[in-house]
């Protein structure tokens, strides 16, 4: 069966990926959804978490930290605000990015902005949750 969906995956710096997916699971931020062929117009925001991208019987993995998805016509597009690939991650540099953002939020800092330090924890986390859940798997 040949991929009916064009995706283009695109984050602040580079366009990601651009090419035919057979669907896509996104972390919606009412929930999690997948898209399909012929899905009905969509236009969406997403949150930290993982996407999914399947074509044929290969599956590929991102760790994303929100953005928006527009479906319309078997054209999906995503803009992440970050978006890697699970098999990049670099599990130092996510621990490391953890641990500073707990130590922002752990010093009650006044000047520390709370909302983002929370979110750059909440991204480490996802990060590593992700890679330590697909350690394994061979995508």
């Amino acid at each position: 069966m040949a991929a009916v969906i064009t995706l283009e995956i695109i984050k602040p710096d580079k366009k990601l990926f651009s090419g035919m997916i057979d669907s896509i699971t996104v972390p919606g931020t009412k929930g999690s959804f997948q898209v399909l062929k012929s899905h009905a117009p969509l236009l969406s925001t997403f949150e930290i978490g993982e996407i999914k991208v399947q074509t044929g019987e290969k599956i590929t993995l991102y760790a994303t930290s929100g953005g928006t998805v527009e479906v319309l016509n078997n054209n999906v597009l995503i803009l992440a605000d970050s978006i890697e690939a699970i098999e990049d991650i670099d599990v130092q540099r996510a621990k490391e990015a953890m641990e500073r953002a707990k130590e922002r939020i752990d010093k009650k800092d006044p000047l520390t902005d709370l909302i983002r330090a929370k979110a750059a924890l909440n991204r480490a986390i996802n990060r590593l949750q992700l890679a330590e859940k697909h350690a394994t798997a061979n995508f």
